[in-house]
Formats: C-alpha cells, sequence, structure tokens
C-alpha cells in the first residue's frame, strides 16, 4: 500500500488533523476541474462526464503536452476491483478516438460552459506551444480514490508492472481543521512506471487531417539575409544556409498554398507557389509581367550566406509565389495557438491557424 499521508499543525506543539471523508465525489470533480494542478501532473481538461459508446461516462478526460490522453475514474470511498474493468473498459474506447473525434469532445466541453475557445489557444495558455500534429497517440487510465482494497492493489500493480498497461492510483487524502479544509495526495506507484507504458496505436488518423494543398512556409529575416518586403514586393518566399534550411522549401510545387509566417512576429501573406524552387543566383521572377533575375533586383536582403564551403548546399533557395493577400510585419497576424514550426516549410494541418488565417487575409479556405 502507499504510504499514509498525515497532517499535522505545528503552530506551537504538533497537532495531527483529523482526516474525514470526502462529502462528495462531484465535489473532488469540481476541485480537479478547477485546478488540474492537484493531480500534479501539468494537464489541461478537455471533458467531464465524456460519454462513450458504449453509455457510460468518464469521469474527467484530459490532454498533456505530448497529446497524451488521461482518462481520470473519481471514487469516493474504498475502489472494489470492478472499477479497474470499468476503467480498462474506458481505455479500450479512449484509443480508437481521432485527432477530429478529441477536438470535438473539447469544443463539447466548452460549449456547455459558454466559452468558445479553441483547442489550440486553450492548449497553448496550459502548456505553452501549441498542440502536436498527432493527438492521442498514447493514453492513460487512472483512478483517483481515498484508498483501495488489497485485490485491487494486485491487479492495478500486476498491469503496469507486468503487462505495461498505462494504468495507476491516486489517493487523496481530505482533512478538516478548523472551519479549514485541506487534500493531500500520492500515487500507488511511480508515475514513471505509467508514462513508460502509455502507448498506443500512431496511425495517420490521430494526426489533423491535411487538405492537400496547404503548406506553412517560415520566412526568416534573420542577420539581413531575407527581407520581408522584398518578398511581399517582388513575390517569392526563400531559405537556405544548409540543407536542413532549404530541404523542405525545395519540397514546394506550383499550385501548393503557402501560408507565410515569420518567427516572433506572425503571419504575413497566403499566395499560390507559381514555380518551383531555384538557387538564388538562377533565380527569374515575372515583375510587371517581364521575367527577370532576382540578383538583378533592387532587394533590401542579400540572399547569399557568408559560411565555409563544405558537402552541404548552403545556397538561398527562392521559390516563386503568386501573393493572394499580404500585409506588412507590423500589421502580421498572430493569436496564442497558432501554428509555428522550426522547417523552412512543412504541411499545414493546424485547422485553428487556417480558419483564423482565411478570414483575416479574406480568402476562400
Amino acid at each position: 500500500m502507499p504510504l499514509e499521508i498525515g497532517l499535522w499543525r505545528v503552530d506551537d506543539e504538533p497537532v495531527k488533523v483529523p482526516m474525514a471523508s470526502m462529502p462528495l465525489e462531484s465535489r473532488l470533480e469540481d476541485l480537479i476541474e478547477a485546478d488540474p494542478s492537484l493531480l500534479g501532473l501539468p494537464l489541461l481538461l478537455i471533458g467531464r462526464q465524456v460519454p462513450t459508446a458504449y453509455g457510460t461516462f468518464i469521469d474527467l478526460l484530459g490532454i498533456d503536452a505530448e497529446g497524451t490522453l488521461h482518462v481520470l475514474e473519481l471514487k469516493r470511498n474504498r475502489t472494489p476491483r470492478d472499477v479497474v474493468a470499468q476503467v480498462l473498459d474506458y481505455g479500450s474506447w479512449v484509443h480508437g478516438l481521432t485527432n477530429e473525434e478529441v477536438r470535438a469532445i473539447y469544443a463539447q466541453y466548452m460549449q456547455a460552459r459558454g466559452n468558445d475557445m479553441e483547442l489550440d489557444q486553450a492548449f497553448a495558455e496550459c502548456f505553452d506551444s501549441g498542440p502536436p500534429d498527432a493527438l492521442n497517440t498514447a493514453h492513460t487510465l487512472t483512478v483517483v480514490a481515498s484508498d483501495i482494497d488489497a485485490a485491487t492493489e494486485r491487479i492495478v500493480t500486476y498491469l503496469a508492472s507486468d503487462y505495461q498497461v498505462p494504468i495507476n492510483v491516486l489517493f487523496f487524502r481530505y482533512f478538516e481543521d478548523q472551519g479549514h479544509k485541506y487534500l493531500a495526495r500520492t500515487w500507488l506507484m511511480d508515475e514513471a512506471i505509467t508514462a513508460a507504458a502509455a502507448t498506443g496505436p500512431k496511425s495517420q488518423n490521430k494526426k489533423e487531417p491535411w487538405n492537400g494543398q496547404d503548406w506553412y512556409v517560415s520566412f526568416g529575416e534573420e542577420e539581413g539575409i531575407r527581407d520581408w518586403s522584398d518578398a511581399r514586393r517582388y513575390g517569392f518566399v526563400s531559405a537556405g544556409g544548409g540543407d536542413w534550411f532549404s530541404r523542405t522549401l525545395r519540397a514546394l510545387k506550383p499550385g501548393a498554398r503557402v501560408f507565410v509566417h515569420i518567427p516572433k512576429v506572425g503571419y504575413v501573406g497566403v499566395g499560390t507557389v507559381s514555380q518551383e524552387a531555384q538557387p538564388y543566383e538562377d533565380a527569374e521572377l515575372v515583375v510587371g509581367g517581364v521575367p527577370q533575375k532576382m540578383a538583378g533586383l533592387d532587394l533590401a536582403g542579400r540572399y547569399r550566406h557568408d559560411l565555409p564551403e563544405d558537402e552541404q548546399d548552403r545556397r538561398e533557395w527562392v521559390v516563386a509565389v503568386d501573393w493572394q493577400a499580404t500585409v506588412s510585419r507590423d500589421q502580421a497576424l498572430w493569436k496564442t495557438g497558432m501554428f509555428a514550426n522550426q522547417n523552412s516549410a512543412c504541411k499545414l494541418r493546424a485547422s485553428f491557424t487556417l480558419d483564423e488565417a482565411t478570414r483575416y487575409f479574406k480568402i476562400d479556405v
């Protein structure tokens, strides 16, 4: 059994605070919902009393910074063994949830509370980063209880330690003293055991779907190498300085729609790729209906990298773009939870970012 939790008031002499019973199971739900850090885990709650496909209801459903779902089943008093079967049944349902279904659960949860905050925004506020492309690639199961019987402890320990089932028990102790109420907690097993066991299917439906045309492009302006005013004026995006920087940009093909983001600034343009990538020295751009060498244009950036020659392709690569809409840097679009990535280009799946950008730039989805 876990170590017994005691609480003492030590104003003068140590006085043990008496343990009491939690008045209502729903009260514990309320407390966790108000502050999930009570669990000792950085967690964003995305559902309460979530209906499953089997006619049952999950007490609380949360998500962590890695996109792992956390099933929380609360029991106020001693936990019989059948709660283990119940939480395993929840796990069998949760593991099949797609990215869209996870987002729908969160949307229903927010709607019931009169809140229209998007999952991406809430995720970023909770974890200081946007959600991963794939949600629910793993899940954990937690029974929250004041106590468990010996048989339940043996079953949970057996499943987690011997068969890597991601299940654990979180104990809460409730204390009352001179009109004040206190909670204390401890885990049945080291949380690392559950974390190691938390695995799940890595299928594509765990990712937000890609519409086949939209790409994210990062347009870095570091060290004066490239300048957004040039890109906006002449119609292009570019990247270089090494294989890692240019490889993804070179994957862009004519017809792809790009959403251009300046790191730490925001989204500044949307357009359609009109030509495959070309090295800056060879690149031609259509200016006033006439193809012109980019190197001969009046440019604010230098589009060259003062780096030693080696086996990497250090050149700046340029992709011509027909702009649908652009703004200056000081009008860039940025909201908490919008997608940002270190790659020069990648598929843009983030529905929140797409919705906000298409609305801001007044273009069709």
